[in-house]
C-alpha cells in the first residue's frame, strides 16, 4: 500500500476510535500509535490535509474534516465546507510574455512557484494592476516583498456561530508577503490541479496580520489584507499560473471566506 493509502487508513482508524469514544478530540500520541500499527513512518503528516480529495471516504460520507486545536491536539468537526473551499472558475486569462530565467523551472517546489510569479511581476499585476511599468518608478512606490518565514502565534477564532477555537503558540508558515501603501497580500503556492484547499492555509497568515494591525506597532497601518492562492499547472510547451484572491468578511470567523477575483497567466517565453 502506498503512503497515501496508509495515510487515509490512519485517518479512518482515528475517526473510528473517536466515534466509539464519542469524543472527537485526539492527540498526536494517538496518531503516532495508530501510525505504528498501520506501518506509516511519518505521523506528523497525517493531519495535514490541504485538499478535501485527500479525505478518506468515511469522512466524506459523514461530512467530517480535521482541524488543529493546539497543544498537540486535533479534532474531527462536522462540516467539510467549514474547513475546505472549492476554487472558483477563472474569470480572466492572460498570455504573459517573459524572458525565462535559467532557474525558473530548475525545481518544482512551492516556493519556486511564488519566486517565479514574483520575479515576473505577476503577483504585483494581479493585486495592484501594474506590470512592467513598476520597473520605471521609484523603489519607495513599488510593492515590497517579504520572503517565507515561520513564526509562533496564538489565535482565537470561530468555525461559524458557536464553535470557538483557541490555538496556543502554534507554528504558522507565511509563504510570501507583499505590501503596497498599506495593502498586504499573503500568498500560498501549490503544484498540480487541485479542486479545493484547506482554508486555514491562508486564514492563519491573514489572522496573523489582522491581529498585528490591532495589537502591535503596526496598529492602524494595515488597510487591507488579501490572501492569494497560486497554482502552477505544467503544460507541454507553457506553464500556467492560476491565482485566486480572498479575504474574510468577519475576520474572526474562518467560515466567512470571501472570493475577490481570479486570473490565469500563461507563461509565454520570448527569450
Amino acid at each position: 500500500m502506498s503512503n497515501k493509502g496508509k495515510k487515509k487508513q490512519v485517518v479512518e482508524k482515528l475517526f473510528d476510535i473517536c466515534v466509539k469514544k464519542n469524543d472527537f478530540v485526539f492527540h498526536n500520541d494517538l496518531v503516532k500509535d495508530v501510525c505504528r500499527k498501520v506501518g506509516l513512518g511519518n505521523p506528523f503528516d497525517v493531519t495535514k490535509l490541504d485538499d478535501k480529495a485527500k479525505l478518506p471516504d468515511v469522512l466524506l460520507k459523514n461530512n467530517y474534516a480535521i482541524i488543529h486545536i493546539g497543544g498537540g491536539k486535533h479534532k474531527f468537526i462536522k462540516g467539510i465546507s467549514k474547513v475546505f473551499h472549492d476554487f472558483e472558475p477563472i474569470q480572466k486569462k492572460i498570455d504573459w510574455e517573459y524572458k525565462k530565467s535559467i532557474l525558473n523551472q530548475y525545481n518544482s517546489s512551492e516556493s519556486n512557484i511564488l519566486s517565479v510569479a514574483n520575479n515576473q511581476r505577476i503577483l504585483h499585476h494581479f493585486l495592484f494592476g501594474k506590470d512592467t511599468e513598476l520597473d520605471n518608478i521609484d523603489i519607495l512606490k513599488r510593492p515590497k516583498t517579504y520572503f517565507p518565514h515561520r513564526t509562533k502565534a496564538s489565535f482565537e477564532y470561530y468555525f461559524g456561530r458557536g464553535t470557538k477555537t483557541e490555538l496556543k503558540n502554534i507554528q504558522i508558515e507565511v509563504d510570501l508577503t507583499i505590501e503596497f501603501q498599506g495593502t498586504i497580500g499573503v500568498f500560498e503556492g501549490k503544484n498540480g490541479k487541485p479542486d479545493s484547499f484547506s482554508v486555514y492555509q491562508i486564514y492563519h497568515p491573514f489572522l496573523y496580520y489582522y491581529n498585528a494591525n490591532r495589537n502591535t506597532e503596526l496598529a492602524g497601518k494595515i488597510k487591507n489584507i488579501y490572501c492569494v492562492y497560486v497554482v502552477r499547472e505544467k503544460g507541454k510547451e507553457n506553464d500556467t499560473l492560476k491565482l485566486w484572491a480572498y479575504t474574510f468578511e468577519t475576520p474572526l470567523d474562518i467560515t466567512t471566506i470571501k472570493f475577490i477575483k481570479s486570473t490565469s497567466y500563461k507563461l509565454i517565453n520570448i527569450g
